[in-house]
């Protein structure tokens, strides 16, 4: 399967990239830990089977540290002693965040209070910035059909100019 679209090729579609990212930019100068931010884009880019997401991220937090374990393991966090409770707490919004389109009934209270008793104002903030942000960079990456695979770590990072 063959990308349709290089948006980063087209005046409008660079411009529009460029901003998605300055709010990721802010997103991850955020107090939510930077971890759980490349946790919650990868659980929501696997679920949304964006693979240049998927990609990104993973070698993103790896670059970072992150585990090999605790990467392999996101998919089924439900079902793995390796993630805090606020990593859980963070990986069940971001779950029921992504899922709205699947008859999912949104973002329950209890998954909700979860994710308070773990995170402040700002981080919560950033937390729901995050699912929305990646959601939209999935669809992107998912309808032009960007291929997962060649990524390299701050290949990006240019892109906020």
């Amino acid at each position: 399967m063959e990308p349709r679209f290089d948006l980063m090729a087209n005046e409008i579609g660079a411009k529009i990239s460029k901003r998605i990212y300055n709010v990721s930019l802010a997103i991850q100068q955020s107090p939510l830990p930077r971890p759980t931010q490349e946790l919650v884009m990868l659980r929501a880019s696997q679920i949304n089977g964006c693979g240049f997401c998927v990609d990104f991220h993973t070698k993103e937090a790896a670059a970072a540290g992150e585990t090999a374990v605790r990467l392999h393991l996101v998919a089924a966090w439900r079902e793995s002693t390796v993630f805090t409770e606020a990593e859980r707490a963070a990986l069940a919004l971001a779950e029921e965040g992504t899922r709205l389109a699947d008859a999912h009934p949104g973002v329950s209270d209890e998954t909700w209070a979860k994710a308070r008793e773990h995170y402040d104002d700002d981080q919560i903030a950033a937390l729901v910035s995050l699912v929305a942000m990646i959601n939209a960079a999935n669809r992107l990456g998912v309808i032009v059909r960007n291929q997962g695979g060649s990524y390299q770590p701050a290949m990006l990072a240019d892109m906020a100019n």
